[in-house]
């Protein structure tokens, strides 16, 4: 169906032409029709080799260009063109048809001024369209990027929705393994200590070792659960938990560990981040103690120095005569990194390792004031960034709208919106002044051109007054300058119906003129006309 709008639209002129005006012109119909339905045909692959059929036959036609029947075919295939080409083989094309018009006006129709009037004729006719079709061609573009990038930030929010989503669901597996996981750990502790207890009978101590055992394997269930939900770089909870050392010391107390405790009240003057993971710091310390060294004496110290207050959790090695109560309970070797990014997140730096004496000993130093807002006292640890969210992308492209370019730290989305606004300024730039320059470089073209017309133009007096009626054309035009006059002068007459006239001039700069009218090939009338003839 375009292909056949297309179709009509480009032949309705020549056939318009053809019914109005008989003759020669039915013929050149029938020419130009089947090559103009081949040209709307080819036009969507070779897009050049359409507009080149209605140049080539308004060329044949009038070596000015001046075939209105064309000109449709002309605008309709340049702005298509436009569309389909890009600028420079499209420049090199009519650069190709121009300089190919210079020979014609020429050799063909011997008028110089011919050149200058083909010229803005092919400017008017395919080069404005082509140039509307390009900027057309650069705003769909800028509409389909904007619309690209719209979908990108939709999905970028949708990422940041669902990445917020896990983030949480890990810091709830966080809270689990850090609570639940030292409760479990304790009620173990507790079990185990019930299981060796003379005073209780076989069926409570078998009791009691069920119950050891059970909290081990929920122990066990709770880190494989948590390994699920847990990813890597997932940062810590950061808003603190109801709990204070003392408590964490007095319910590990409570379950068979032997702690003690220096200076406890220390954490509660603690900023709340900072007194948070001095009680995580604690409660995962203690943990650890009553897993891999049972029987050990631990002690806990907390003291301020230099504004920083030093929190060191340390254990002896296990006690050999102490039953192993921490047998199968579950490591998922994970407390200690979250323990480390708990720490850092509040402004501090954790350390741990085994003493010299075959103990463990973890120690954190945290600040006594808070740290300020969105500055961190601890550097990031190396990794991965996070990509770029949704809100920031957005901030981006505004950021990078109303300049003609992005800033150094803008997202790839805003360069690339940016580089599209950009193409199409330049195309609507060109779309405006291309044309007009091209105008300027006609008219200056003219000067020139006038003055070589205007001087290889002037017929002698005596190669005039030879002339007789009736010498064949091809004799006539041997004697006759190279070009013909611009025109004829204001005050000639018109030309005789049946004849073809042109026109010379009779001096340089004059406003008189030699006529000599053609008639079947040969010289039918010649005269002078203008102000004097």
């Amino acid at each position: 169906m375009r292909f056949l709008l297309l179709a009509a639209l480009v032949c309705a002129a020549p056939l318009a032409a053809a019914v109005q005006r008989h003759g020669q012109d039915t013929l050149t119909a029938a020419v130009a029709v089947p090559l103009l339905v081949v040209a709307a045909r080819v036009c969507g692959r070779w897009p050049l080799a359409g507009v080149a059929v209605p140049v080539a036959m308004g060329l044949a036609a009038s070596t000015e260009l001046l075939a209105p029947e064309y000109w449709p075919a002309l605008a309709v295939f340049g702005y298509l063109a436009g569309q389909r080409v890009a600028a420079r083989p499209a420049l090199w094309f009519l650069s190709a048809v121009a300089l190919a018009g210079l020979p014609l006006c020429v050799f063909v129709q011997r008028e110089l001024w011919a050149w200058p009037t083909q010229l803005l004729t092919l400017l008017l006719a395919t080069g404005l369209p082509w140039m509307l079709g390009r900027h057309r061609k650069q705003y769909t573009e800028l509409v389909g990027t904007g619309w690209r990038l719209a979908g990108q930030l939709e999905q970028q929010q949708r990422t940041a929705a669902d990445r917020a989503r896990l983030r949480e669901r890990a810091r709830i597996a966080g809270d689990m393994h850090d609570s639940l996981g030292h409760d479990l750990t304790l009620l173990a502790v507790r079990a185990g200590a019930l299981q060796v207890d003379p005073d209780l009978d076989a069926d409570q101590r078998a009791a009691a070792g069920e119950l050891r055992e059970a909290a081990a394997a929920a122990t066990a269930r709770l880190r494989d659960i948590i390994g699920v939900l847990r990813e890597d770089g997932e940062e810590a909870p950061t808003v603190p938990r109801a709990g204070t050392v003392r408590e964490v010391v007095q319910g590990a107390r409570a379950s068979g560990l032997t702690v003690t405790l220096a200076g406890g009240e220390a954490a509660d003057g603690l900023p709340p981040m900072a007194r948070h993971a001095a009680h995580r710091v604690v409660q995962e310390a203690l943990t650890n103690a009553a897993k891999h060294a049972p029987g050990a004496e631990v002690r806990v110290t907390l003291a301020y120095a230099d504004a920083r207050c030093t929190v060191t959790v340390a254990n002896d090695p296990p006690s050999d005569a102490a039953p192993d109560t921490g047998r199968g309970l579950a490591s998922g070797g994970a407390g200690l990194v979250g323990l480390d990014e708990r720490v850092r997140l509040a402004g501090g730096t954790l350390r741990s390792g085994p003493t010299g004496e075959g103990g463990f000993e973890v120690t954190a130093e945290l600040p006594v004031a808070e740290p300020p807002v969105g500055a961190s006292a601890a550097p990031e640890p190396p990794g991965e960034a996070f990509p770029v969210s949704a809100v920031n992308a957005v901030h981006a492209v505004h950021e990078a709208t109303p300049g003609l370019g992005p800033g150094p730290g803008s997202s790839t989305s805003a360069r690339e919106l940016a580089l599209a606004r950009q193409r199409l300024r330049r195309s609507l730039t060109q779309t405006v002044l291309a044309p007009l320059a091209v105008v300027v470089g006609i008219l200056l073209l003219s000067l020139p051109v006038s003055l070589v017309s205007s001087s290889l133009s002037v017929l002698d007096e005596d190669a005039y007054a030879g002339l007789r009626p009736g010498t064949p054309r091809a004799e006539v035009e041997d004697r006759m300058p190279m070009f013909t006059r611009d025109g004829p002068p204001d005050a000639a007459p018109r030309t005789p119906e049946g004849q073809r006239c042109v026109y010379y001039s009779t001096a340089l700069n004059s406003g008189d003129a030699y006529r000599l009218c053609f008639a079947r090939g040969a010289l039918a009338a010649k005269s002078r006309v203008g102000r004097t003839g």
